[in-house]
């Protein structure tokens, strides 16, 4: 680990069908960056990639590692969570819910994109964890 490569210790792995597909989809509309990548033949035995701020590995699907359904979930703090849905969606993914206003203030949404990653897009809490806790406890 050196300055010039951040470097997260917990990674999320992704296994999906279509790994390299994935890379080129999430570069087009998340403007994630490849940092690596090894084949076996024709499957992606591992790549990482930094999309939104954080590193991520993935590779595809095999007899060890399945796809998991439902697909993951990842959990992204973003300044424009619309756009980043829309861009989804418009490359071939899917509302799972579309982008709204939180009750304690700020955007958030979820769409899956074609390779059932689950991307719950939202703007960073303005409100303390006490104020969330209460409108939450109602």
């Amino acid at each position: 680990m050196t300055a010039d490569h951040p470097v997260n210790a917990v990674r999320p792995k992704l296994v999906v069908q279509g790994a390299a597909e994935a890379l080129a989809f999430w570069a087009r509309t998340l403007g994630a960056t490849e940092v690596v990548r090894y084949t076996g033949g024709e499957s992606v035995v591992f790549a990482e990639i930094e999309v939104l701020g954080t590193r991520i590995t993935l590779k595809d699907a095999d007899d060890h590692d399945p796809v998991a359904d439902p697909g993951p979930l990842l959990d992204c703090l973003v300044e424009d969570p619309a756009a980043l849905a829309r861009a989804v969606v418009d490359a071939g993914g899917s509302w799972v819910f579309e982008v709204h206003e939180r009750p304690w203030g700020g955007l958030w949404g979820r769409v899956r994109d074609p390779f059932g990653v689950q991307w719950l897009l939202q703007q960073p809490d303005d409100a303390s964890p006490e104020q969330i806790q209460a409108l939450l406890d109602g």
